[in-house]
């Protein structure tokens, strides 16, 4: 693709990304408060049910994610992304009106099927960038959710405290005028030269993991995204819950601090993965951010004060040179006419560490502050989290220690 139009067409996909998290970050500090609401207050089996919602939320993905990729490497790019934000747009309406927890789980299932497509927009940024780029490229899409999380949270938080529904009406909005702006300007990807017949063989989970076992250095690096993303987990799973509990944080407060998380996210994958990744190399910028990851995940588990929890708010975000080095990796190694079905698979692995992690975390929660526990120690899930990306360091620095192409 030419530069100028390539420009142009990670434009597109980053505000499409950018209005889908958007929509996502508004509902984030309301949904463990309604389910607490349910519930009468009980933040134990308050966090189970959120842990219910979190793995059936990843169980969709799962299942859905390759049918999406392979769909997007049979008839493009784009009708996966504009049916996705779509389908988002009405469930938002349909959680916004739910009446009992029953047709909120409902909601939250359907989001998790047109969610899957969030995958979608990598294979995209395969599609237009070169693959020198694509760490930048990668990081660009980071940079699209780091600032949907600086927006959103903040903005959910505040709605929250007027309603705690408002967000979800706001969320349909956004979600429905991304699927009108995308209708009109998002740009096809993939020309037909180079996409892949549809085959029910591959878009399933065990299919797309074939490829993955087909590129032997691309299954090593998912192994450590695959730890990467169950760490990942415990920030949707227990950052509200973990900051109630401790320290009293109003839907307001939760807000606030997610979007600093997005401010510093943004800064990171907007701006010094591209600079980081030229000077480091992808292989040793993966293992920078894992590292770095792994101690924001131990402070946040440790602080025994909100202003020492916040300070691992920076640290953390160095973690976001993992990813996109992860991703540049993998679609590196694989053939153009497969770059949906990577990101599928990824997706896969993404969608079986949201079956696991949301119900370990919760459930490590709720024993470390209920009476069984020796003594409370609510920072558990946090700490487990850091040791799961200190494993996947060593794991990564295994795999990718060695001589290669990149």
């Amino acid at each position: 693709m030419p530069t100028r139009l390539r420009k142009a067409a990670l434009a597109f996909i980053f505000i499409t990304v950018l209005l889908d998290m958007l929509a996502l970050g508004v509902t984030i500090p309301v949904l463990p408060k309604l389910i607490l609401g349910f519930k009468g207050g009980d933040s134990a089996r308050a966090a189970a049910v959120y842990g219910a919602f979190g793995t059936v939320f990843a169980a969709m993905q799962f299942f859905f994610a390759p049918i999406l990729g392979a769909v997007s490497d049979r008839f493009g790019r784009r009708p996966a992304i504009l049916l996705s934000n779509l389908g988002l747009g009405l469930d938002y309406i349909l959680m916004a009106m739910a009446p009992s927890l029953a047709w909120l789980f409902l909601g939250r299932t359907i989001s998790g099927i047109c969610a899957a497509s969030f995958s979608v927009p990598s294979a995209y940024i395969a599609d237009v960038t070169p693959l020198e780029k694509r760490a930048a490229g990668y990081g660009l899409l980071g940079a699209a959710f780091g600032l949907g999380f600086v927006i959103g949270p903040a903005f959910g938080g505040l709605l929250g405290d007027v309603n705690p529904r408002l967000p979800f009406w706001i969320a349909a909005g956004l979600s429905l005028a991304n699927a009108c702006y995308g209708f009109f300007i998002l740009p096809e990807s993939l020309p037909p030269e180079k996409r892949a017949p549809f085959a029910w063989s591959r878009a399933n989970p065990v299919g797309s993991f074939v490829l993955l076992r087909k590129y032997p250095e691309v299954w090593a690096i998912a192994v450590v995204a695959f730890f990467s993303y169950l760490a990942h987990e415990v920030l949707p799973s227990m950052w509200v819950l973990y900051t109630d509990y401790r320290y009293h944080w109003s839907a307001k407060m939760v807000g606030i601090t997610l979007a600093v998380v997005g401010v510093f996210s943004a800064v990171v994958q907007g701006g010094l993965i591209r600079k980081g990744v030229a000077a480091m190399g992808e292989r040793r910028a993966l293992w920078f951010g894992l590292l770095c990851g792994a101690a924001g995940f131990a402070l946040y588990g440790l602080a025994p004060t909100p202003w020492i929890f916040s300070m691992g708010i920076p640290l953390g975000a160095l973690w976001g040179f993992a990813g996109p080095s992860a991703q540049a990796l993998m679609s590196q190694r694989v053939d153009p006419t497969e770059q949906g079905r990577l990101q599928g698979a990824l997706a896969g692995l993404r969608g079986i560490s949201g079956m696991i992690g949301p119900t370990v975390f919760t459930s490590i929660f709720a024993w470390s502050i209920g009476p069984r526990a020796p003594k409370p120690m609510p920072g558990a899930p946090f700490l487990l989290a850091a040791a799961l990306l200190l494993a996947a360091f060593l794991l990564a620095l295994a795999t990718t220690g060695r001589p290669s192409k990149t």
